[in-house]
């Protein structure tokens, strides 16, 4: 796990844990982390109640995939943040894992840093994601993500 700001790491499937009371773990990435959780192979109805997002204590598993076209849903980053923020704000470390640790999680805590704690510029993804690149020259997010993220940027606001 690479640490990115003070208590905050970015990491790939290796880097997969569980929670605990010492550190919040996001596992962002469909195959295998949300898929265990929730107990399912394959496909989720997206109907199911844990479709997008499946909450523990410590953990949060995303059903998320890295597609180039911009299949992510809002409700999946919102929920993000308020675990993020419920976490950093008792103190708890938290770490992002997706399978590569290019692209999913460092785009989360991206968005972490730069909403919530604000220690990224907040004007835009591009801003952002120029000052991230800093931090974590690893980052590579995939299309997807980008277009994702650019389009709906103003719409994370208030974190």
């Amino acid at each position: 796990m690479f640490e990115v700001h003070e208590g905050v790491y970015v990491g790939n499937e290796e880097s997969c844990r569980n929670g605990t009371a010492d550190m919040a773990v996001v596992h962002a990435c469909k195959t295998p982390c949300h898929q265990q959780a929730v107990g399912y192979t394959g496909s989720l109805p997206n109907t199911h109640q844990h479709y997008l997002v499946m909450r523990r204590s410590f953990d949060l598993f995303l059903n998320m995939i890295d597609p180039p076209l911009p299949l992510f849903k809002l409700p999946l980053f919102t929920e993000f943040l308020l675990f993020a923020a419920e976490h950093r704000g008792v103190g708890r470390p938290l770490a992002i894992h997706c399978n590569q640790g290019e692209s999913r999680a460092p785009s989360l805590a991206l968005v972490f840093l730069a909403k919530h704690l604000r220690v990224l510029p907040d004007d835009s993804f591009a801003g952002a994601a120029g000052a991230f690149r800093i931090r974590y020259p690893a980052y590579r997010p995939g299309v997807g993500i980008q277009r994702f993220l650019a389009d709906n940027w103003t719409a994370l606001n208030g974190f």
